[in-house]
């Protein structure tokens, strides 16, 4: 069953929620529109959609032999995937860009995941981006749409069992300790990040949660969590990567 979500609450937590975020709309004019993201998902609040089909992943599994090319943006890891990459079962044809990682502090209070459901946060969310290339040529265009981009969130968990696909990432931040340092790592099957279910989802229109805060995001974010082990959480920390910091407060889904 997909849903679309049709209101969300106000909760703030992060770093930029105690320092910055309220004056991003000084700089960034969008960071103060009335779609802005992460939201706290109400699930009483939410309707069934009917016209919502499960998300189909183009050639994530197809990586080919090309290296993946990682790098510190200065707050997270970012991962540059291929174009010949993409999804379906959106109103159109999404290429995909990036993906990246938010994380936590850790601690029951302190969950790195920028979208809530029902007021909880989750240890940490992993956000791939694409772009809407049946109708704009290129990302930088089709952030200025608001049909241009299609995210999708993925909650993640922290527990006993691990979980092999997140090594492929995990095992080469220490080569990233900095901002701008960058890293080449072996390509690897991008869909055996996402949970299997991939026909329960909330869906909304929102934005990109950090400036410029482009109001252009379609965004799916997945009932079902992945998991990860504490072992592997230890092991982000261990690297001591100033990851994590770069949190966005949950707003209300404005116009409900």
């Amino acid at each position: 069953m997909n849903l679309t979500v049709v209101l969300a609450t106000a909760r703030c937590s992060g770093y930029h929620c105690l320092v910055g975020q309220s004056e991003w709309s000084q700089y960034f004019p969008e960071c103060g529109g009335t779609s802005q993201s992460p939201v706290d998902v109400v699930t009483t609040l939410t309707k069934y959609d009917p016209s919502l089909i499960p998300l189909t992943p183009l050639g994530y599994s197809q990586h080919g032999n090309k290296p993946f090319t990682m790098y510190n943006n200065g707050h997270t890891a970012v991962i540059e995937l291929p174009d010949w990459m993409g999804v379906g079962g959106m109103p159109w044809l999404f290429t995909a860009v990036q993906m990246h990682l938010h994380w936590g502090s850790g601690g029951p209070s302190h969950g790195g995941s920028e979208h809530t459901i029902n007021g909880q946060s989750a240890d940490a969310e992993l956000h791939v981006v694409h772009y809407n290339s049946e109708l704009y040529p290129n990302m930088s265009t089709a952030m200025t749409q608001s049909d241009g981009l299609s995210v999708l969130g993925i909650l993640i968990e922290t527990g006993e069992e691990t979980n092999p696909a997140f090594n492929n990432i995990l095992n080469y931040l220490s080569r990233i300790r900095h901002a701008d340092q960058k890293v080449f790592i072996p390509a690897f099957d991008i869909q055996s990040l996402l949970p299997k279910d991939l026909g329960r989802y909330y869906r909304y229109n929102g934005s990109l949660t950090t400036p410029p805060c482009s109001q252009s995001v379609i965004w799916t974010l997945f009932n079902e969590r992945v998991h990860i082990s504490k072992a592997q959480v230890k092991l982000r920390h261990r690297h001591k990567l100033p990851l994590g910091v770069y949190l966005s407060c949950t707003l209300i889904l404005n116009g409900f």
